[in-house]
Order: structure tokens, then sequence, then C-alpha cells
């Protein structure tokens, strides 16, 4: 690694866990184990926090999604069997277009692009109450989103409701069907209420057990809710993915009305949390990349050592045993310590492969996970325009239902628009990311570009060839492109085992509800029984109005 800045040893050279990493899962299980008390190596290959998780400079991130990482050369050492560790990419199909090179060259350094968007947190998230609990609060600001959309081929942007007067003042909606949205969500206001309640017979009257197991979209048919409202509420509020309409066809990801309830829980608790702020979601200030480093700050604190641009090279093995006892850096030095995570990028070297035993092969396979696992993909799509989705409005979520911008869609794909109030772009400029669940690439990129022609007006890249363009009125009034970023990433499953885990990439939902989840899973299997952060609760005070929030 020729980039790579000459370090002093470390010492120690001993450690309860070594983590290769710094995404949101990796940090927040490096904080967790640093509070319990466990000694933690962080390491990360690139020079920026957050790993698949960063918030980049458009250099940086155009610069990360083109590498390839090379493997490097194998070492010997005669004390331990080495298994050479490489960098798989997670990302295929990177397609990158500049419009206004000059326009861009000028505050290339100014953006705060996002690896993994779109991507924002509900007041009541589960990632928030562990920032509250951690005190890792302290290192992040948020600001609220504006307002949320459904949209359709037709340009047409319906707005979410996140109050009773919201409901009330929504154009779009008729007399009756605002009645009809107000009766279902006192419903479900009123189940919540019951269930909270111990031994309150009223629970189980206002939703039996069959409703509850039942599709929550024929729920929602029971319910008489029309077409219009139902789609609000499953992709708008639920951000459900897959066409529910279509249940023979998408059983596997159909959504059970209890789970529905919880969805909307989320939601509906989510907007009275915080005073200040408004509506359901927010974002960090200057990108997500914040969320990891301030999990990474807070383990720092706690004693965590941090390292950035290392690469682990290899495994150190036992030789008689086969057993992990430690890795080899970049640098040359061999690490030790009980175990061992893994970012979800990193397999092991299929060259090492042919110099180990059959029993060594057996024992490696036992030992390590299988990282590269994975289930199923998504499309990303960055955008950076000039102007804004929706005037007068600058952060905002629009999510298109399967099958709105042309019948062969077949999972939901959500738009997210942020400005510079937020520190991720100049004034005049908004970034528009996108995403969509797909089972291949061409699937998942020609559904974010369907949505993009319905949103933005596209020019002719100065680095690509192509026919001319032919504008409508309607596309005079749609803000336009400056450049734009197109990929698909793998969806990698984390994997827990004895001795070596691997965390997950970045998933395909909105939150982080389900990676807050897998990272304190991990935790309890390489700590124990400890409770998560627990010396932080007893230290300090958990108020909500810890988490600090911009008008």
């Amino acid at each position: 690694m020729s980039d790579l800045l000459p370090y002093p040893p470390l010492d120690p050279t001993t450690y309860d866990l070594i983590i290769v990493g710094t995404g949101v899962p990796s940090s927040i299980l490096a904080a967790g184990a640093s509070s319990s008390g466990s000694s933690v190596l962080h390491l990360d290959p690139n020079p920026f926090y957050g790993s698949h998780f960063a918030s980049l400079s458009l250099p940086d991130l155009t610069s990360f999604l083109n590498s390839n990482s090379l493997s490097p050369p194998p070492s010997n050492t005669h004390d331990f069997l080495s298994v050479d560790l490489v960098n798989r990419s997670l990302y295929s199909s990177v397609e990158i277009s500049t419009f206004e090179p000059e326009t861009l060259q000028q505050h290339s350094r100014t953006f705060n692009i996002d690896l993994c968007g779109p991507r924002a947190v509900f007041c009541a998230d589960e990632s928030i109450n562990l920032m509250l609990k951690s005190g890792s609060n302290s290192y992040v600001e948020f600001k609220s989103i504006d307002a949320s959309f459904v949209g359709d081929s037709s340009g047409e942007l319906r707005n979410v409701p996140d109050s009773r007067g919201a409901i009330f003042k929504d154009k779009g909606l008729t007399l009756l069907e605002k009645n009809q949205l107000m009766k279902f969500f006192k419903l479900v206001q009123t189940h919540l209420a019951s269930s909270s309640t111990e031994h309150d017979e009223t629970a189980v009257k206002v939703m039996s057990e069959e409703d509850m197991e039942s599709p929550f979209v024929e729920f929602l048919s029971k319910m008489r809710l029309p077409p219009k409202i139902k789609s609000i509420i499953l992709y708008g509020i639920a951000m459900l993915d897959h066409d529910q309409d279509n249940i023979e066809e998408t059983c596997e990801h159909v959504l059970k009305t209890k789970d529905g309830i919880d969805r909307l829980a989320l939601y509906i608790t989510s907007i009275s949390r915080f005073s200040n702020a408004h509506g359901a979601l927010m974002y960090p200030m200057y990108g997500q990349g914040e969320l990891p480093q301030a999990f990474c700050r807070r383990a720092a604190v706690k004693g965590c050592i941090y390292i950035l641009r290392m690469p682990v090279t290899a495994l150190l093995l036992d030789k008689e045993t086969g057993g992990y006892k430690g890795v080899r850096l970049a640098s040359g030095q061999e690490i030790f310590s009980q175990k061992l995570v893994l970012d979800p990028s990193i397999t092991v070297g299929v060259e090492s492969l042919p110099s180990l035993t059959d029993q060594q092969k057996e024992t490696l396979r036992v030992l390590v996970p299988k990282a590269v696992s994975s289930k199923g993909k998504i499309a990303r799509g960055i955008c950076i325009i000039r102007g804004s989705v929706k005037a007068d409005v600058s952060n905002a979520l629009v999510v298109y239902p399967p099958k709105t911008l042309f019948p062969e869609q077949l999972t939901a794909v959500r738009v997210l628009q942020l400005g510079s109030g937020l520190a991720v772009c100049p004034p005049d400029m908004h970034v528009l990311y996108l995403s969509t669940v797909c089972d291949n690439d061409d699937q998942g990129k020609t559904a974010l570009l369907s949505a993009m022609s319905t949103l933005i007006r596209e020019q002719a890249p100065e680095n690509l060839q192509t026919d001319s363009i032919v504008e409508n009125d309607t596309a005079v009034t749609k803000p336009v492109v400056l450049w734009r970023a197109l990929y698909v990433q793998e969806l990698v499953k984390g994997e827990f085992g004895g001795e070596i885990s691997s965390t997950s990439s970045p998933d395909g939902n909105l939150n982080y509800n389900e990676i807050v989840e897998s990272a304190m899973k991990l935790y309890e299997q390489l700590v124990g029984n400890k409770e998560l952060f627990k010396e932080e609760t007893e230290n300090t005070a958990e108020e909500d109005d810890g988490v600090e929030i911009e008008d």
C-alpha cells in the first residue's frame, strides 16, 4: 500500500476486541464494548469515518465508488498460520454523470454526500433512543424533514399528514377521505393506549387477534379505506417496499396487521416526541456520516483506540488448533485479540486456501462468518439539482409506491431531498437521494431513472455522449440536474460467529432500526449479558430533550 502513512508500532498489542470498519453497527458495538470495560481497537482502511455509512465530498465519493481494492501481497509468519483477507466491492453498475463541471468544481468540497441514502430517522427511532442512552447525542445536531409526499408518474405529490390539523388542511383529500383517515388514526391510537395498560380487556375489543394476524392491507380494506388513503398508510407511513395488493405474488413480503400497527405507532409517537421537531422525521446536520462518528467519539472517551488508513491484511490462526489469535495490519505489525468483528466487504482470500490442509480449511469454514452472504440488492441514486422538487419546501421525502411510475415497477422508490440548511450542499442547490430494493441491477436502475424523469429535468452530460434532449413545457418548470450518480449495492447480512463475526451492510430501510437491532444482538453475543450502555444510564439522566434539533 504505497499511500499508507507510516505508523509507530501499536502498544499494547493485545485487546479484548478488534473491530474493522467504522460503520453504524461497528461504531455502536465499539462504544458499547468500551463502556462495559472491554479494551477495543477500532480500525478502518479508509481515510474517513463511517465506512459504507459515510458522508463524503464529491471527489471523495466518486473515488470511493470507482475504486477497486487490490489485495495486498501475501506474507508469511513463522509463529502462526496466516490466511489472507481481501476487500470485495459491494457496489456494481456505477454510473456517474457531470452536467456542469465548472459550477460543481467551485463547490466540490462544500458537499456532504451520503453513501447509503436516502436515509432519515424517526424521532422515536431506536437509534435516537440509543444515542440518548449512550450520550452520543451530544455530538450530533438534527433538523426536521419539512414534509412527506406520495407521488405518481403524473407528477402529482400528495401530502402524508402528520397531525389532525394537517389532515383537515390537506386540499388533496375530500371531506369523506379526511373523516376516514381521522377515524382510522383514532382507532390505532385507542388500540395502542389500551394495549399499554395491563389486564385491560378493551385491547382485545379494539382489534381482535384475528385482525392482528391478518395481512395489513386486508385490514385497511376492512376499514373501508379508499386506495389513495391505503397507499399513503402503506408506503408513506409504514414505509413498505413491496406491492401489498398482490398477496399471492409477494407473499414473503406481506406485512401483518400487528407489524403494520407497530410501524404506525413509531410514526405517531415520533410526531409528538420533541417539541421543536416538526413532523415525524429528522436528519443529522452535515450528513448521515455524523451518526457513526458520534458513537466513535463516545467510544474514544471510554478508551477505544482508533486508527484510520489501516487495512487488515490477514488472519492469524493457531497452527495446531486453527483457532483465531489475531490479525496482521498493512503496516506488518501483528495484533492479537480474543474476538474480531469484520466489515461486510472483507472476506478470506482464495489464494491463501490451497496452502491449508483439509482440516485447517474445515476449521476456517466454521471460524470465519459468511460475510458475503447476500440477501438481495438495492439500487441507489444521487442527484445534485438546482431548484426544488416542491416549491417552498427544502427538506422532503417523496415515495412512489409500486406500479405508480410504470406497470412493471415491483417495489417502492423513495426520494429524499435535502437543502443547504442541513450543511450538505451550497445555498442554491439541493441533493436528491433515491433508492429501491431490486432483484438485479437493470431492474433497480430502471425504477430510479423513471422517478428522476418525473421529478427533475436532465441536461446532456459533458462526459457522456447522448442524443439531444427534447423539452416540453412541463419539463422547463422542473429543477435541473447538475450531477448524477447511479449504483447498485449488495445487501449483506452480518453473521454472528464465536471468535470472528461480521456486521451488516447498509440495508434498504429509511431508518436504522434493523441495523441497531443487529448491533445490539452482536453486542450481547460478544460481551455477554451486560446491558448496553448501562453505565451511561446510571451516570446521566436520560432526557428526551437531550437530542439537539435546530429550528
